[in-house]
């Protein structure tokens, strides 16, 4: 085993950079330029470290590997970190997508670019710990501390309604935490620990498990986001920087799905069990009804964002259908999701660089001008329909497949979200990429430069390959997944035994 506590350097490093950048003062080019040199060596290095938890992790072994404990508060917290098949997929997540958020800013922030990266690196520390926490005080305060500079990167390098959009942001996901908290100190009144281990091998009373239940369910509801608690998700894309929303789509709104897979699954599983037949419908509701929304889009990263309100959807329907299938292909999902739109918003970003309009009205004909970034806008948009092929099947097929087993009805609305996201997506690519040349701004539109070679290309090799391959993916997330279905289908077999039996 490692004798350095390789997950706590991994968690951070990125704060490390932060105060390094922090250091690095001056308001000239030269300032402006190492700091987003140590942001992006900073990033980078922290990958590598990840790559190294990868390597050594067991996919077999479905328990906590890397763990490292300290004495921290008082009253039995402690600094608590681990990570199992269904956090570390997310850790790589995280920690892959930065230095490409880092590039993407490279041109585009000019003002204020010392806090700008130190907002960024705040972040990734704040995300990879709220998927290695295995204290709930230490989650809940990584878990929380994510809003602030998320906040932030809204609400000061964001678009014209930026202070609307990082408020809206704020106060929804704050709401849902504030009774999560609740529920934290419900669970520590009754189990005598905060420890997430010790918590899921330990006996919650019926009545607390719906009211705890309830309360998570309020937080990772929002952060996810589910249909009727999105409207704050289409705002905050719309008006973050290209990068911000990369962030969010890729990393921040997984926090939900790793939420109810770490808590409302294992620790409440009668809860879950009895309240399945709501998520299908607020999931199936979320595939159709913002599939629709997408449709009437006039901006594309609207379109976008209503499309990961739709792809979330099939994330929570496979979860809680409590099958191996359909939780591992929520979990596959969430992977993809976090490659795909990324992309896609950084797709839209290069064009918006160019004109500074997000307006789908304002393009067409753009294969004659930028044949590069047409093929590259294509793979992502077939990945958004979920082309076999491509990772975006994958993810979708399994959740619809452990869903049909459970509830026929839901799987059946949700395959007409297959259909609609086809047809907004080629919708979209129809009208931005095909056509003439009509307006006679876009005849000077560049192709894409190496920046943005350097950063799409690895992310169309990630999408094919998991479309064709995704075994990595799904080995990493097997055994930990295996464990937590059958922890789950024998809570509820055992509950419905002691009822035949009365």
């Amino acid at each position: 085993m490692t004798t350095w506590p390789i997950l706590s350097v991994t968690t951070f490093l990125p704060l490390v950079g932060a105060l390094i950048v922090y250091l690095s003062r001056g308001d000239d080019e030269a300032a402006r330029r190492n700091s987003r040199w140590i942001a992006l060596w900073t990033t980078l290095i922290t990958f590598a470290v990840s790559v190294i938890l990868v390597m050594r992790f067991d996919p077999a072994n479905p328990d906590f590997q890397f763990v490292e404990k300290a004495n921290w508060l008082a009253t039995g917290i402690t600094y608590h970190m681990g990570v199992d098949g269904i956090s570390l997929p997310l850790v790589i997540l995280t920690t892959a997508v930065m230095p490409f958020c880092i590039i993407a800013s490279w041109k585009a922030i000019t003002n204020r670019v010392r806090e700008y990266m130190m907002a960024f690196l705040i972040l990734e520390t704040l995300m990879i710990g709220t998927f290695s926490a295995l204290d709930l005080v230490l989650f809940y305060l990584f878990f929380e501390g994510g809003l602030i500079p998320m906040f932030l990167i809204i609400g000061v390098w964001g678009g014209p309604r930026r202070v609307y959009a990082s408020f809206k942001f704020f106060l929804y996901t704050l709401l849902g935490s504030v009774l999560m908290l609740l529920a934290i100190m419900a669970l520590y009144w009754n189990g005598g620990t905060t420890d997430i281990p010790t918590l899921m091998h330990t006996a919650v009373p019926r009545s607390l498990q719906t009211w705890a239940w309830l309360a998570f369910f309020a937080s990772f509801a929002v952060k996810m986001p589910m249909w009727p608690v999105h409207t704050w998700l289409p705002d905050a894309h719309v008006e973050a920087p290209t990068a911000g929303s990369v962030v969010l789509a890729a990393i921040l709104l997984k926090m939900g799905g790793y939420g109810f897979l770490r808590f409302s699954l294992p620790m409440f599983p009668l809860a879950s069990h009895d309240f399945a037949p709501l998520i299908f419908t607020l999931s199936a509701i979320a595939i159709i009804y913002t599939s629709l929304v997408a449709l009437m889009q006039e901006d594309m990263k609207k379109l976008i964002a209503y499309s990961s309100v739709a792809h979330m959807g099939f994330v929570t329907m496979g979860i809680f259908a409590g099958t191996m299938q359909g939780v591992a292909g929520g979990m596959f999902q969430m992977i993809s999701h976090g490659i795909v739109s990324g992309a896609l918003f950084l797709c839209v970003g290069v064009v918006y660089d160019r004109l500074h309009t997000r307006e789908i009205a304002a393009y067409g004909g753009l294969v004659n001008r930028m044949p590069l970034y047409a093929m590259t806008f294509m793979v992502f948009t077939m990945a958004n329909v979920g082309l076999p092929g491509t990772s975006g099947f994958v993810g979708e097929f399994m959740t619809l497949l452990g869903t049909f087993k459970v509830s026929i009805p839901t799987a059946f609305f949700a395959s007409f979200g297959v259909i609609l996201s086809a047809a907004y997506a080629l919708w979209l690519y129809r009208k931005v990429v095909f056509g003439a040349l009509a307006k006679p701004s876009l005849a000077s539109m560049k192709d894409l430069t190496l920046r943005e070679c350097v950063i799409l290309f690895p992310m169309i090799a990630l999408t094919i390959l998991f479309g064709v391959y995704p075994k990595p993916v799904l080995d990493m997330s097997a055994a930990s997944v295996q464990q937590l279905v059958n922890n789950y289908n024998t809570a509820v077999t055992a509950v419905k035994a002691a009822a035949l039996l009365h």
